[in-house]
């Protein structure tokens, strides 16, 4: 599919629960969140049947995110499924990592290729105070296990806030140095924990970067491009080069360096200071069906009347369809804003 701005669309997320075994302070308010229903939830045929129809239309890409969708039943027999479906060519997996020590294995035998691990600190009180309540070294139990079965990359996602983890920027790095992990830094966006957010909080990356750059020399890398020619060959080098700071950019919005003798990489997320969304390449599933064009997007396109009441293939065809032409062309986040997105991140799928 192509949106109205020429993006090409080869990418679905999709959230299978608005449930989480955690309450992170920058996603959740204290209490929680009422969870919706079980029959409001699409069935695992239902995302199947709306996978093999974007396929249909040109998306190769998909992942499963939440809520946190290891706490679903059944979860390793949606991922084989969806990796059985002629015309899948990457199937990857956003989680908390709390129950992942448990499902790895089951996850790979099953078609997993790949997953994101949510992992904020690397202390385990300050871990237990972000998430409110989380193990950090279950999380380490999980991460350890990815690796070792094969899951390839396993990337870990840090939003860094100010006055809260951004002082463990560098153990990150040094994480990324000894063990094979992508380790991502993230903006801290107004969404979800909205209560929790402050402009005071917000810490840019072109920040996390300079810090990063005391310590260290940055090597920026060869990555793949959804949509057309990658960065290389594009004739662009992959060299660091100091007074543009320019670097590849990949599939998603991340741009990805390693430091030298590194075995993993650091990214950096610029959500709210250098939008992607010009290359933005991704629709969003919601777990109760509905199609948003964007994180930020108000509007959703609900799939579950035409899943559940008899809808022909072309009419969930011309409902997705809708979808992509809805794209807008960017959103307006920006460190002095506060989102107005419809929904919580939680059930949205980030």
């Amino acid at each position: 599919m192509i949106d109205p701005y020429s993006r090409v669309i080869d990418y679905l997320r999709i959230s299978i629960t608005d449930r989480c075994n955690l309450r992170c302070i920058y996603c959740m308010p204290p209490e929680g969140l009422e969870p919706k229903g079980r029959e409001e939830m699409l069935r695992y045929e239902e995302i199947e049947r709306v996978a093999r129809e974007f396929i249909q239309l040109g998306v190769t890409r998909f992942r499963i995110t939440g809520g946190e969708p290891l706490i679903r039943k059944g979860i390793t027999e949606l991922i084989r499924g969806l990796a059985g479906l002629d015309g899948v060519e990457d199937l990857s997996l956003t989680t908390n990592g709390l129950l992942l020590d448990r499902y790895a294995l089951e996850l790979k035998q099953a078609g997993l290729r790949r997953v994101n691990i949510s992992l904020d600190s690397l202390d385990s009180e300050r871990y237990h105070y972000i998430t409110r309540g989380g193990d950090f070294h279950q999380v380490l139990r999980g991460i350890r296990s990815a690796l070792e079965v094969g899951l390839n990359p396993v990337k870990l996602n840090v939003v860094v806030i100010r006055g809260v983890n951004d002082d463990e920027v560098l153990d990150f790095v040094e994480l990324a140095r000894t063990l094979p992990v992508w380790v991502r830094f993230i903006e801290f966006m107004p969404m979800g924990g909205e209560s929790f957010w402050t402009p005071e909080k917000f810490i840019p990356s072109e920040e996390v970067k300079e810090r990063v750059l005391e310590r260290y020399s940055l090597e920026a890398l060869p990555q793949w491009s959804s949509g057309g020619p990658s960065a290389l060959e594009q004739g662009l080098s992959p060299a660091f080069h100091p007074e543009t700071r320019s670097a590849m950019v990949g599939n998603g919005p991340a741009i990805y360096w390693r430091t030298p003798g590194a075995v993993g990489r650091v990214g950096f997320i610029s959500s709210m200071t250098q939008h992607s969304c010009h290359r933005c390449n991704r629709l969003r599933l919601t777990a109760e069906g509905r199609l948003r064009s964007c994180l930020l997007a108000d509007e959703e396109i609900d799939l579950r009347p035409s899943l559940r009441e008899g809808g022909t293939k072309e009419a969930l065809k011309r409902l997705i369809e809708r979808a992509a032409r809805s794209k807008p062309p960017g959103h307006q986040l920006s460190p002095a804003g506060r989102s107005h997105a419809r929904g919580q991140m939680s059930a949205i799928g980030g």
